[in-house]
């Protein structure tokens, strides 16, 4: 299928070829039918692309102190990676449309195959010919009205909240300041609620439509014209709410709200512009000053817009998607009239010259359609459906295992997923490395395949997942995708005969954990690696040589100063990605079992008030312990990860991967110390050793770099932390070596 997108680092504007997303439950596949321009926000967009990288950072230093909070965790060469990585990708364009449902996901039961649909988001609403979207950011189109016009069912929405957060009441006056698409949209909506409008704008002809579609009078926000109107018909005491729909770097639009504004009326803003709020205005008259957040209740909610939990009416009346159903119905009935907004209707194919000659100025428009073919594509297999996975004992002892076979050169190599771990930490070494062919890329949204595809140089991009399991020259499967579902796709590929590296965690559960033990037993295929990879870190390596071998037991402390996560961060959905030490715990009980080389024989976690910080005790088999202090509330300026290891009078210290040191008593020789001789370049964390050991493996058909029982054991100590914090006493581990 076809989408448009953009790189946002050259610029560039493209009709891409990607495959077509898959239709997950919980949600439809839509083929679009016509897509709205937003000829503020994208265009927006579009522009800042344009800019130079000193450009980009001015205009978003919000994303810029993220970088150098990453350069300070991460060093500067892993986050240069990540962040052009992000840069040099195609993103998508477009938040509104409308189409008709192609196929159904399982929980579906609203709307069926051939229904009309009014979609929204950003992430799922976008200028491509088929999109999946979630249950709660698409809405039935009524009876009898077009798909062109349904397909402003988002900005609709954006500006319907807008209304809803000034709380107007018959017989209020208002100004609505910016006459773009939104702006237009807001002074119908309030015209329909029985208030009285006034409009600003510098564009007369965009005055004179507001006009037409029921404002009381338009003028240019410089001229004395809108003053004056105000003045009429408030009796000189001010608007009731002043609605800010205007872009750009000016102050003058929250200027002038103050100078119209009533004693104690309302400031909305909607748009994007500059609110240097001049104190003393806005003081004397005690203004409410408030934001109106895009669509409504729900955005930014990944329970809601991505799982489909909707919010009771009785206490949330009006939802994203209760926004978009009413903004349909006023269109439907009349109420609200779009038609005389539509300035160019574009077909898709002309997209890339649609979007310069706005940039350019040649189209002067408030809104563009794309129109779509109506027969584009072939039609999509249906999903299969979902498979249970048995709860069964975990247990590694009696598992049968695959004879040790040679892969042919070169190996081929298959990723599901394509997120940002797998395309700055994993991939830039795989195409690097000799003997290594990337065949085919496996994602559920089509334009994350495509850019993996374009910059890492697969031969294959797709959303079908059972055509490279069935696809016999693939050697080894990596799965790179959420947590949640890695043990159910590592299951998979077993059974499919491929070898499978799978990134931490491998389970959530142990029912997940033991559906992959009976994977491997029904297979009798165990070549599985886990994404462990600090144990392979070269500085690491060298402390552990040097330390040698112990003839006592051991004491180990390893502190981990996590940090907060971000607001939004798919780390915090608890309820299906599980715990945040499930799914990055495994690396560090990892390390301690490959420095005390044993697996756990128990666990002890203890945490702080609200789960915020965890104390983890292991217990070994000689007597050795290992303590983990996994902490959120630290100084963030501080390493990540630092950890001491003590035993037969020695000390190994590892401050962050950049430096080591190991404390001994003095010898013949009158050493006490050794230290790292120099500083890596970077934080090596071991990525790079893991896949050198990993692909070796496949194309010899030696042994895994890390023994089945050693991930299995790891595993299990994972889970049995949360366990540990429900129960409040040790958990014992069952033996598996």
């Amino acid at each position: 299928m076809k989408q448009v997108v953009q790189n946002y680092k050259s610029g560039e504007l493209a009709v891409l070829d990607v495959p077509v997303p898959g239709c997950k439950p919980g949600g439809v596949l839509v083929r679009s039918a016509y897509s709205l321009i937003s000829t503020g926000t994208e265009l927006m967009k579009v522009s800042e692309a344009g800019m130079s990288m000193v450009g980009k950072a001015r205009s978003r230093p919000d994303q810029v102190a993220k970088v150098m909070q990453s350069v300070a965790t991460n060093g500067l060469p892993a986050t240069y990676r990540k962040v052009m990585g992000k840069l040099d990708s195609y993103t998508p364009l477009g938040y509104s449309l409308c189409g008709v449902v192609e196929q159904v996901g399982a929980g579906i039961d609203e709307v069926k195959v051939g229904d009309l649909v009014a979609c929204a988001g950003n992430e799922h609403a976008l200028h491509a010919e088929l999109n999946w979207v979630p249950k709660n950011l698409y809405a039935p189109v009524p009876d009898g009205l077009a798909p062109r016009h349904a397909a402003f069912g988002t900005v609709g929405s954006i500006a319907m909240q807008g209304v809803r957060r000034g709380e107007p009441q018959l017989g209020d006056v208002a100004l609505v300041i910016g006459l773009g698409l939104i702006g237009q949209l807001v002074v119908q909506l309030l015209a329909a609620s029985g208030v009285r409008v006034v409009g600003a704008d510098p564009d007369p002809v965009r005055c004179e439509l507001a006009e037409r579609l029921g404002a009381a009078a338009c003028g240019d926000p410089a001229s004395a014209a809108v003053e004056a109107a105000v003045a009429e018909l408030t009796g000189g005491h001010g608007v009731d709410q002043v609605y800010l729909a205007a872009g750009g770097s000016s102050n003058q639009p929250v200027e002038l709200a103050a100078r119209l504004c009533r004693d104690r009326g309302r400031v909305v803003d909607i748009g994007k512009c500059r609110l240097d709020l001049p104190w003393n205005a806005y003081y004397e008259k005690e203004l409410d000053v408030r934001f109106s957040r895009s669509y409504g209740p729900g955005r930014y909610d990944p329970s809601y817009e991505l799982e489909g939990r909707d919010y009771p009416i009785g206490y949330v009346r009006w939802t994203e998607r209760r926004n978009l159903a009413c903004f349909l119905d006023l269109v439907a009935r009349g109420r609200v009239d779009v038609e005389p907004l539509v300035s160019h209707i574009a077909g898709f194919d002309d997209a890339v010259e649609t979007y310069q000659r706005l940039k350019d100025g040649d189209l002067k428009a408030v809104a563009v359609l794309f129109r779509y073919p109506e027969h584009a594509g072939d039609t999509v297999e249906a999903e299969a459906p979902a498979v249970a996975v048995p709860a069964v004992a975990v247990s590694t002892k009696s598992m049968k295992r695959s004879p040790a076979r040679a892969a042919k050169s070169p190996v081929r190599l298959a990723f599901v997923g394509a997120g940002n771990y797998a395309t700055s930490m994993l991939l830039p070494h795989l195409a690097q490395r000799d003997g290594v062919e990337l065949s085919t890329v496996v994602t559920t949204t089509a334009l994350s395949a495509a850019n993996a595809k374009r910059k890492f140089g697969f031969a294959e991009a797709t959303t079908d997942l059972d055509a490279v399991l069935g696809d016999e020259s693939i050697d080894a499967v990596f799965v790179v995708t959420r947590h949640s579902s890695h043990a159910e796709l590592t299951r998979q590929a077993l059974l499919a005969g491929k070898t499978v590296f799978v990134e931490k965690p491998l389970a959530l559960t142990e029912d997940e954990l033991a559906g992959v033990l009976a994977a491997v037993e029904e297979s009798g295929n165990d070549r599985l690696q886990v994404g462990f990879n600090r144990r392979f870190a070269p500085l690491l390596q060298e402390a552990r040589k040097r330390f040698g071998a112990r003839t006592g037991p051991a004491s180990l402390r390893y502190l981990v100063n996590a940090g907060r996560l971000a607001h939004g961060s798919w780390y915090l959905q608890q309820g299906t990605e599980g715990s945040r030490f499930a799914g990055e715990g495994g690396h560090f009980i990892d390390t301690a079992s490959w420095l005390l080389e044993a697996d756990p024989v128990s666990v002890y976690a203890v945490a702080t008030s609200g789960n915020e910080d965890l104390q983890v005790v292991l217990r070994y088999p000689d007597g050795s312990t290992a303590t983990i202090s996994y902490v959120t509330t630290g100084a963030p300026g501080f390493p990540k990860e630092t950890l001491d290891l003590v035993a037969d009078g020695k000390v190994l210290r590892l401050d962050d991967f950049v430096r080591a040191s190991l404390y001994f008593e003095k010898s013949t020789a009158g050493r006490k110390k050794w230290v790292s001789s120099r500083l890596p370049k970077a934080r090596d964390k071991g990525q790079n050793s893991e896949l050198a050991a990993f692909i070796k493996a496949v194309r010899t058909g030696g042994p895994m770099p890390v023994p089945l029982e050693s991930l299995v054991a790891t595993t299990a100590a994972t889970l049995a932390v949360q366990a540990g914090l429900a129960g409040g006493a040790p958990v014992t581990l069952a033996r598996t070596r």
